[in-house]
């Protein structure tokens, strides 16, 4: 995403490593992971495949697994692992600042 606007969505401690966080962000619901080793990635919240939030899913080797029909996603990429979900993920540019966490969101 090379436009559109960076935007405060958490700070770190918000999101235990190996956890993932939901948060809303106008109109978007987006998840924030944090994995082992102070990665962190954002992705949409919201599984490709069938309504469910991915932030209660599982988050385990850099991947969600959707609470709903198990399918999973590769947080860093947006990729599609395995069915049912064959559309991957939306993944947004995220960046730390001291202790906050930051996506851009598309123009």
């Amino acid at each position: 995403m090379a436009d559109g606007a960076w935007v405060r969505v958490a700070s770190k401690a918000e999101v235990a490593e190996g956890a993932v966080l939901g948060v809303r962000v106008g109109e978007r619901d987006i998840a924030l992971y944090h994995l082992p080793g102070g990665e962190f990635h954002a992705t949409d919240n919201v599984c490709t495949h069938e309504y469910a939030l991915l932030s209660e899913g599982w988050l385990e080797n850099g991947c969600i697994e959707c609470p709903l029909h198990a399918a999973q996603f590769d947080v860093r990429t947006g990729k599609a692992m395995c069915a049912p979900a064959d559309v991957d993920l939306q993944v947004f540019e995220l960046k730390v600042e001291g202790e906050d966490l930051l996506v851009r969101l598309p123009a």
